[in-house]
């Protein structure tokens, strides 16, 4: 069985018709990470709103990636049988009742509910997004469809807090989140409204098994590639984790920047991220070398690390470094996402993808317990060297699907 989609050998189609859906796509990929912190930037006003702590409000935020684990890996299924659209409109809607939830909130366990719906709502878009790009982006844009799928990951993480703050200051917490649901729910309406480019035509009935063998909607989950990719993503996730919620503090801590200073370098990663995964969508455009390319990025990246680390670095020179680390890791992106797509069966994309990236929320849900410990100690330059030694990881994880894929 050959583990391309049999779509990468058909001519390419219209660049305007790729550009709409890769364009609806990357807007609702943007709302799913915008939507994963509508909390987080609004801590300070909830903690004194509902007399909470910060181990309480941060309960949210690991109850809404438990459930959006469990929902991705399940929405994989309905993906399959019922075609993304529906599941993507569901999703939409979910995140905006959310939001208007949270606003509406007059207690902490009202947010803890408003969270599961916010969680199951996030559940659906990777499964939902891999399988309309896989299935009709053609092969020679496929690489910059996943560069711009993570380009617009990363602005709607640096959406959230840029839009959020200001309105929360200007007036309330609660208007705060009315924006941002009347933000989902626009986007939402402009997926319906051009709900023909979504639309997928049904697969063949797949083939019937020979006497004897199986043929069942779990049969994917025997193929060793998938499991070598669900690891690669949980080990993304800590590395991820690692540089939103520690890594800033850390490098403060060891070189001693400025807090406002400290604050940019977060911003300065995503934007080189984002750049990083530009580049990346034209180096993705051969197939065959995308763990070369997984291995070089991540590995310069580690570099940056082991800079952070250990190299007498002056305070303005910090932000800098996050800058080049985020660009080394946003290159290997559109790459890392090839690494699925060449392991996937042809009718089987969507569970693929919710098993797949099911990591991704479980790493995000439990990394930060560990380094968040070392953070308590003040071991600083451990929390960089974990980072260092997460990305070498992610390097032995993309040579080892490789290994292991299906032929």
């Amino acid at each position: 069985m050959s583990a391309l989609n049999p779509s990468l050998s058909a001519p390419p189609v219209p660049f305007r018709q790729d550009a709409s859906l890769i364009g609806l796509v990357g807007l609702a990929h943007l709302v799913s990470h915008f939507s994963q912190l509508l909390l987080a930037p609004l801590f300070p006003w909830l903690k004194t709103e509902f007399n909470a702590s910060y181990t309480q409000l941060g309960f949210l935020m690991t109850l809404f990636f438990v459930v959006s684990c469990a929902v991705q890996t399940a929405s994989g299924f309905l993906v399959d049988k019922h075609g993304p659209r529906p599941i993507l409109f569901a999703g939409l809607g979910l995140l905006g009742v959310a939001a208007l939830g949270f606003a509406i909130s007059t207690s902490y366990w009202m947010m803890a509910f408003f969270a599961v719906v916010a969680g199951t709502g996030n559940g659906v878009f990777h499964p939902v997004d891999y399988t309309l790009l896989n299935r009709k982006v053609s092969a020679p844009r496929l690489g910059h469809a996943y560069s711009f799928h993570g380009v617009t990951g990363s602005l709607g993480w640096a959406l959230a807090p840029a839009l959020l703050v200001p309105v929360a200051l200007a007036f309330s917490w609660r208007a705060a989140l009315l924006t941002a649901a009347v933000l989902i729910f626009g986007v939402l309406a402009v997926l319906w409204v051009n709900r023909a480019t979504l639309q997928l035509p049904a697969l063949p009935a797949p083939e019937k098994a020979a006497p004897g063998a199986s043929n069942t909607s779990l049969d994917f989950l025997k193929i060793p590639a998938v499991w070598m990719c669900f690891a690669f993503f949980f080990f993304y996730a800590g590395a991820l984790s690692v540089v939103q919620a520690f890594a800033p503090e850390a490098a403060r801590q060891l070189h001693g920047v400025p807090v406002a200073l400290a604050a940019m370098c977060l911003t300065i990663y995503m934007l080189g991220s984002a750049g990083g995964m530009v580049v990346g969508g034209f180096l993705a455009v051969d197939p065959a070398r995308c763990e070369r390319i997984v291995g070089m990025g991540f590995g310069l990246a580690a570099l940056c690390a082991l800079t952070v680390a250990f190299a007498p670095l002056p305070a303005l020179a910090v932000p800098v470094v996050f800058g080049v680390m985020g660009l080394f890791s946003g290159m290997a992106g559109p790459s890392r996402d090839l690494l699925v797509k060449r392991s996937t069966p042809d009718n089987a994309t969507g569970r693929v993808y919710g098993v797949v990236y099911s990591g991704l929320d479980i790493g995000q849900a439990i990394a930060p317990l560990v380094f968040g410990s070392l953070m308590d100690h003040g071991h600083y330059q451990a929390v960089w060297l974990g980072l260092v030694g997460l990305q070498g990881v992610l390097i032995a994880s993309a040579f080892s699907v490789r290994r292991v894929r299906r032929v």
